[in-house]
């Protein structure tokens, strides 16, 4: 099966960088979501990620940031995904919402197209369901920012075959990504141990144990981590991070998954880290 056409459902910090990823390979992509204003946030985004690698990536005969944004038709309407070969979604992690679209998809989208989830924590083999195609349903969660990172985390459903995920591992490949592959588990393998690890960094702010600045120190410090747990959950969004930490607490039963206190009134305040200026950190005067 070839890989043309490629549908991107959901045009926020995630789906904005898997579209910019796929069109600079020369792929077809629509991008998809509720919008026109999200749609032209994510346009900005894009051409903002494309000048900011043409600063920094001096290559010759590199394609210039208007010719990359020719390849990405933006829509608001679900109907457009119909010639798509391939559907990434990246919606919020909200299994109402979720269930919505690929029930939605299912109807609109050819047969044989694949689709693959860019989810934190929900079961691909539970989203498989939505839908009649199970054996072409798979999860591929891309890391952030998605231009920039060179492995993303593939996970196979109960039903996904070792076609679809050839495939998958194909068209990542296309993109310049490797692919590693893991069994279906609630969080799979980074972000169940992602959370844990910045829930719990965020009890220790909570219980006033140490500020942000210095947990996040320890780790860049002794452990020679590029970024703290707490920066980290920033440029993740703090509100993807409850939802990730409830659906793992949600799904495994396991009380070491209970958010944080400080976390839920934090999302609750609104202050969701880099995309809404505020969260561990003051983005407005940089980092601390």
């Amino acid at each position: 099966m070839e890989i043309r056409t490629i549908g991107v459902v959901g045009a926020g910090v995630m789906g904005a960088g898997v579209a910019q990823s796929l069109a600079q390979a020369g792929l077809a992509v629509i991008l998809q979501d509720l919008t026109d204003e999200i749609l032209a946030r994510a346009r900005g985004e894009i051409q903002k990620g494309l000048r900011f690698q043409q600063m920094f990536k001096k290559v010759e005969g590199a394609e210039k940031p208007a010719e990359v944004l020719s390849r990405i038709a933006f829509t608001t309407d679900v109907a457009a995904l119909a010639p798509a070969d391939f559907v990434i979604e990246n919606a919020t992690e909200k299994i109402e919402v979720k269930e919505g679209i690929y029930r939605r998809l299912d109807d609109v989208c050819r047969p044989e197209a694949i689709f693959a989830a860019n989810t934190s924590v929900i079961s691909i083999t539970k989203i498989a369901g939505w839908t009649r195609r199970a054996p072409r349903v798979l999860g591929i969660h891309f890391m952030n920012p998605v231009p920039l990172k060179a492995t993303a985390e593939m996970i196979r459903g109960y039903h996904t075959t070792e076609e679809t995920l050839r495939i998958a591992t194909d068209l990542l490949a296309k993109i310049g990504k490797d692919a590693i592959v893991v069994n279906d588990s609630p969080g799979f393998v980074s972000n169940r141990v992602l959370m844990l690890t910045v829930n719990e960094a965020i009890f220790l702010v909570h219980e006033g144990v140490a500020p942000a600045e210095d947990v996040d120190r320890l780790f860049k410090s002794c452990f020679g981590h590029k970024m703290g747990p707490l920066e980290t959950a920033d440029l993740i969004g703090l509100d993807t991070i409850l939802y990730s930490i409830v659906g793992l607490y949600e799904q495994l039963a396991d009380g070491k998954f209970r958010p944080c206190p400080l976390l839920t009134k934090m999302v609750d305040a609104g202050l969701l880290g880099r995309k809404s200026g505020k969260g561990f950190y003051d983005y407005s005067v940089g980092l601390g």
